[in-house]
């Protein structure tokens, strides 16, 4: 039984890969942005443990996690929480940017620094679960994609910085998903919303937990997803 946290286990990737591992038995500790939603995790999977610190404000993390009890030995640390806000260069001021940075790459790496110790124990697999948006910059989703590449560079350092340590790191790059996210992006664009040619968190989900469940022989660096055949 390995020991797992997971951001963003309220609801689509996270929520369905903290199912699949509690399926499992695994045990698992996941991240809340308060402590009401920490209680609503502990009702939805019964057995784990919850932490409470906004990911909005990462310089808070420290001293957030620092008044709660942390696990000594990480076999994975899962970042699947994100923020997106659509918007033009033209039209996105400066808090709109910063807000996204701050919880898609600022709080993972901070995180990443306050568990170092646990993952180095185990030592285990960092995994960051990114975006198409991650590759490629769309229009209108200027700010999003900014983050979502800073992200990635995060875990390339990460990467080659930990590799003696025996930690691997692995970014996902899931195409567009079925979760609330995606279909708040399509309203706010006025665009239609068809689920069924998205890809289901269940199957990101799997993906991710296939990482996990890779030999500790190779690492799988990057993983891209794509919707359909």
């Amino acid at each position: 039984m390995g020991v797992h946290l997971i951001t963003g286990a309220g609801s689509g990737i996270g929520a369905a890969t903290a199912g699949l591992l509690a399926e499992r038995g695994e045990d698992l500790w996941l991240l809340a942005r308060d402590e009401e939603r920490a209680e609503e995790l502990r009702s939805r999977f019964p057995g784990s443990r919850t932490l409470a610190a906004d990911l909005a404000e990462p310089t808070e993390l420290a001293a957030a996690l620092g008044k709660q009890e942390l696990p000594e030995r990480l076999d994975s640390l899962m970042h699947v929480a994100g923020t997106l806000e659509p918007g033009t260069v033209a039209g996105l001021d400066p808090g709109v940017w910063l807000g996204m940075l701050a919880v898609n790459c600022v709080a993972p790496a901070e995180l990443t620094r306050l568990l170092l110790p646990a993952l180095r124990a185990a030592p285990g697999r960092v995994v960051f679960v990114n975006s198409g948006a991650g590759l490629h910059a769309p229009p209108g989703l200027g700010g999003y994609a900014a983050s979502k590449f800073a992200l990635r560079a995060l875990a390339e350092s990460l990467r080659a910085e930990e590799y003696r340590s025996g930690i691997r790191v692995t970014t996902v790059f899931p195409g567009e998903v079925d979760t609330p996210m995606q279909a708040r992006l399509h309203d706010a664009l006025g665009l239609p919303y068809d689920p069924g040619i998205c890809l289901a968190a269940a199957s990101v989900a799997a993906a991710v937990v296939g990482v996990l469940d890779f030999p500790a022989d190779g690492t799988l660096s990057e993983l891209t997803i794509r919707p359909g055949c």
